[in-house]
C-alpha cells in the first residue's frame, strides 16, 4: 500500500493565522498608479492606527515583488508566502490589503522605551 492508500500523504497547506491581526482592506475610488501610491496610503492608514509604526513586511502584485526580498523561496509548497509570514512571526499587528491584494503591506506598532 503506498502513502496515498493509507491516509499518510503530506497534509493539504493550511492558509496563515491572521487573528492576531487587524485586517484593513482598501478599494481607492481610482486604481493606484504604482506601489509607491499605495504605500503612501497604507502608511497613513497604518499612522491612524498604530501611531508610530514600522513596515515589517510588503508584496507589489504588479511586479511580483515582496520584502523582505526572497522570502517565499523557502514557501514554494506552502499556503502562506513568505512575506506574509515574516510579517506574522516577526510582530505585525495591521495588515493594509490594497486593491484585493494587489498591494499588502504589514504593520508592527513601535511603542516608546521608558
Amino acid at each position: 500500500m503506498n502513502e496515498a492508500e493509507s491516509g499518510d500523504a503530506c497534509p493539504v497547506p493550511s492558509a496563515a493565522d491572521l487573528s492576531g491581526l487587524t485586517i484593513v482592506e482598501l478599494v481607492p475610488e481610482h486604481r493606484l498608479k504604482d506601489y509607491r501610491a499605495a504605500m503612501q496610503i497604507a502608511d497613513a492608514e497604518a499612522a491612524l492606527r498604530l501611531g508610530d509604526y514600522m513596515l515589517l513586511s510588503w508584496y507589489d502584485r504588479d511586479r511580483d515583488f515582496e520584502s523582505p526580498q526572497h522570502a517565499s523561496e523557502c514557501h514554494q509548497d506552502s499556503a502562506v508566502p513568505g512575506y506574509v509570514d515574516y510579517g506574522i512571526h516577526h510582530g505585525a499587528t495591521l495588515k493594509v490589503d490594497i486593491e484585493q491584494g494587489r498591494f499588502v503591506f504589514f504593520y508592527l506598532p513601535v511603542g516608546t522605551v521608558s
